[in-house]
């Protein structure tokens, strides 16, 4: 098992490296306004692309929600659905696609019940992804706002507290 692996397998540790990175890329911004998004992600994408390709065999999407999906990458589901599993899970938690590959949403899942602060996030619905952010940063995107940017005729989704309030429910 390779350390990549390894660290997948610690999402509440993978959780609390998330944050302190939010915390430095916010604490950054400034400097990064100041230098530019454009320039700033040229020395920011590629350690970024690194770290996140072993970790989590990031696709790029510019629109990570690692945080909110148990520290899985949503976009390395065969049908790179964002928002859950498509109804074609096998009975042991496969894919259909790939037979021999857990289903990513259900391991996305499992790893969100070891996640104390973004784990409840994973019944948020995501929007979907917007392809004309592919290949940059979304360390960069987040800080610019760009990552919320929606294409021109997307709707903006609906807030569902229903689901959060069953979700939080069926935990207490």
């Amino acid at each position: 098992m390779g350390m990549g692996a390894w660290l997948r397998d610690k999402p509440g540790f993978l959780e609390r490296a998330y944050q302190v990175s939010y915390a430095m890329i916010r604490w950054m911004r400034p400097l990064i306004v100041r230098v530019g998004y454009t320039r700033a992600a040229r020395w920011i994408l590629p350690l970024e692309r690194a770290t996140k390709r072993v970790l989590f065999q990031c696709q790029m999407c510019g629109q990570c929600t690692l945080h909110e999906t148990g520290m899985v990458c949503p976009m390395t589901c065969p049908k790179h659905l964002r928002n859950g599993a498509c109804g074609g899970v096998r009975s042991n938690g496969n894919c259909e696609v790939i037979p021999d590959m857990r289903c990513v949403w259900v391991v996305a899942y499992e790893r969100a019940q070891e996640m104390r602060i973004f784990g409840p996030e994973m019944i948020t619905i995501k929007p979907p992804a917007n392809h004309l952010l592919k290949d940059s940063s979304a360390w960069v995107n987040k800080i610019s706002g760009e990552d919320q940017s929606q294409p021109k005729g997307w709707a903006e989704l609906p807030h569902n507290p229903v689901i959060k309030k069953r979700f939080l429910e069926k935990d207490s």
